[in-house]
């Protein structure tokens, strides 16, 4: 994501107040937290016991007990249009299930549902926290210090679990028996990840 006043720089940061994408040069660090130059006027002219500079307009917490009601935590960060995306998968999987599919088909959905809505509550708690924090939110490029490719890694796993419920390889009782191997292979994943980042 571009800066907001020069949209030829890639932003670095977020202003704590508004959210506004910003670059190094836009950037005011008050404290460790990011406010554009309008936001932080506004600030220093305002009575100090009014307001203070760390405030932040959304608490994670929040956010997160809200991610729990489809969209309702993307609306609590102000993101309307992921809110109704979120509302639409989640509604488009209810419906799927709802229908007469094979039965492989109805596992896959009920894992993609359950994988669903753990991720609604984790990411409006992200994206809150990172706004507060005046950091890069989850979804810009600019997040994190390393780029992971979760996309690719998403649509790799899709594709398996499609394969094996196009040759009927993917039954019920794999899912009531087989789920603590998701588990084993999300923590060997993390230990790795950990393992390379240590000097």
């Amino acid at each position: 994501m571009n800066c907001a006043m020069h949209t030829d720089v890639a932003a670095t940061g977020y202003c704590r107040q508004c959210g506004k994408a910003l670059c190094p040069e836009c950037a005011r660090d008050v404290g460790g937290a990011l406010y554009c130059s309008s936001c932080l006027t506004g600030i220093v002219s305002s009575a100090p016991e009014a307001r203070s500079p760390g405030a932040s307009g959304s608490h994670p917490g929040a956010a997160l007990a809200l991610g729990f009601i489809p969209g309702l935590g993307a609306v609590y960060n102000g993101e309307y249009i992921k809110a109704l995306v979120h509302v639409l998968i989640f509604g488009g999987i209810i419906a799927l299930l709802s229908t007469d599919l094979p039965d492989a088909y109805d596992v896959f959905l009920g894992i993609a549902l359950g994988c669903f809505y753990c991720y609604m509550p984790i990411e409006a708690y992200r994206t809150a926290r990172a706004r507060q924090l005046g950091a890069p939110q989850p979804g810009d490029l600019a997040y994190g210090q390393r780029r992971r490719p979760l996309g690719a890694i998403a649509l790799i796993i899709l594709g398996i679990l499609f394969l094996l419920a196009n040759f009927g390889l993917l039954r019920t009782e794999w899912l009531t028996r087989g789920w603590p191997i998701g588990l084993i292979a999300i923590g060997v994943w993390i230990l790795a990840d950990r393992m390379r980042g240590r000097p």
